[in-house]
């Protein structure tokens, strides 16, 4: 089915698994909304966090996407349930494919959780990796200047990395073997949480998992695009358009892409 894959996102993060999409199905065209005016998500009301994922669904379901992926953990926590119960198409969120990561590669069961504020309200993380491992001590860590930071763009650096290890200074006297970002705007900057944490510390991203997810899922459902055209993705902000576009185009590596501003 060569219908586009919706990618939602509270702004940039979601380029995280937007790129591990492309690379494990490059045939496949993705259309993004990042709603970067109105991020970060973490810190707000689940009512608003709810509204918002809808509007972007609902955006993207005019544009006859074939299945949705929430990007965004704290929309995740909140909504995914909403949106699998009421949308038409497959949706998927980014907490399960992340949580089942992190049980594969501890080996000693102590798991540093690091999202945003909503994210570790929720407790979904928690909820997820005691499902797979009632053995699982589990360290939850929100992290709230992370996501202001990435989406500045202003995320390589000494202050960068100051203000990450400064972030997570709680975590000094902890132990723990695995680290899971549980913000996709976090593994664009896993390289400073990475030297702060130490070499003997797995840290990883759920945005990988969610890819073989999204494959296993249109396989399932034949929905597999079967076109050997070049993928036209198509990203939209609800902000600045010129800071997307420095963001997206470094992080996918990628040049001249087509970002366009969307009013939800």
């Amino acid at each position: 089915m060569n219908a586009p894959i919706g990618v939602i996102d509270s702004g940039v993060g979601g380029l995280t698994v937007a790129k591990e999409i492309m690379k494990v199905l490059p045939q496949e065209t993705i259309y993004y909304i990042g709603d970067t005016a109105r991020c970060p998500y973490g810190p707000r009301e689940k009512q608003e966090v709810r509204l918002f994922t809808w509007q972007m669904a609902k955006a993207l379901l005019k544009m006859n996407v074939k299945m949705l992926v929430i990007a965004c953990n704290t929309a995740t926590a909140v909504t995914l349930e909403s949106l699998q119960k009421n949308l038409p198409i497959p949706v998927i969120g980014v907490i399960n494919p992340g949580a089942r990561a992190a049980e594969k590669k501890t080996k000693k069961n102590e798991i540093v959780v690091l999202a945003t504020e909503g994210t570790i309200k929720s407790g979904a993380y928690e909820d997820a990796l005691l499902s797979l491992s009632s053995k699982a001590k589990i360290i939850p860590l929100a992290c709230p200047t992370f996501v202001p930071l990435v989406e500045s763009g202003e995320y390589e650096g000494q202050f960068a990395f100051d203000l990450v290890a400064n972030g997570l200074k709680p975590l000094h006297d902890k132990r723990f073997d695995t680290v899971i970002l549980g913000c996709t705007h976090y593994p664009i900057i896993q390289e400073h949480i990475e030297k702060v944490v130490g070499p003997n510390v797995f840290v990883l991203s759920s945005a990988e998992e969610t890819a073989k997810e999204v494959k296993e899922r249109l396989e399932y459902d034949h929905l597999l695009c079967m076109n050997n055209e070049q993928s036209q993705h198509t990203f939209f902000t609800t902000g600045s358009v010129p800071i997307f576009k420095m963001i997206a185009e470094k992080w996918l590596q990628q040049e001249d892409l087509n970002i366009r501003r969307i009013k939800l």
